[in-house]
């Protein structure tokens, strides 16, 4: 059972996805390096760390930049990120790509397969896949992803002690986590915002939904 609603379009549909391996690229990308000043959330996307650690390098005096007149809003040229980098060996990858870092994890297969698709077809997310809850562990400690969409097993205790880890570790700080399940009631749904979750989505959910899911998670921080 796909948990995507079909819609008028037939988006939603499973399909087999045309990439090898569990990862979808668009080709999409949006160059933030078409401004000459970015913001701390889009300096720690070019680098892949979170945005208190690009705090702390402007704080520290490493990573030059100002401050807006008025706020603590805090600004850095490119010119300086580009220094930065250079001088600490941060990999130059992230520069021609902003979008989304989104994984996903469900123990189903063709969840994982339909959801890989369709948000590879309709948006511009860098979409990673895993199917338990330490794989998930190191996924993101490798991937760092802006989203994650975890799968509710039987047992919340796992979505709990996910939360947990997630919430520990300080270069994921940035880190939204969404719930989805198809047996979550309110009082669920309200507890889970207390264990750490950011979001639940109730299957069966539509594509549009999912999309609007991740990108108000997203535009929390970023």
């Amino acid at each position: 059972m796909t948990p995507l609603k079909r819609d008028p379009a037939g988006r939603g549909m499973p399909r087999t996805p045309e990439h090898t391996g569990r990862n979808t690229m668009s080709n999409e990308q949006f160059n933030l390096l078409d401004k000459d000043v970015l913001t701390t959330g889009e300096v720690a996307k070019i680098c892949n760390v979170a945005s208190r650690t690009v705090s702390k390098w402007f704080d520290s005096g490493q990573l030059k930049g100002y401050r807006i007149p008025g706020s603590k809003d805090r600004r850095i040229p490119v010119g300086n990120l580009l220094t930065f980098m250079r001088e600490h060996e941060i990999p130059m990858d992230g520069l021609m790509s902003g979008r989304p870092r989104v994984l996903i994890c469900d123990q189903d297969e063709g969840v994982i397969d339909t959801l890989t698709s369709v948000l590879g077809e309709q948006t511009n997310f860098d979409v990673h896949t895993c199917e338990s809850l330490f794989a998930a562990g190191m996924e993101c400690e490798r991937f760092r992803p802006h989203v994650m969409l975890y799968e509710l097993g039987v047992s919340d205790d796992d979505g709990r002690q996910l939360c947990s880890m997630i919430r520990g570790n300080e270069e994921l700080q940035d880190t939204r986590i969404i719930a989805m399940s198809s047996r979550v009631t309110d009082g669920q749904t309200s507890q889970l915002m207390q264990s750490g979750f950011d979001g639940v989505l109730r299957k069966p959910f539509t594509v549009r939904q999912v999309i609007e899911a991740v990108e108000t998670a997203h535009a929390v921080v970023y």
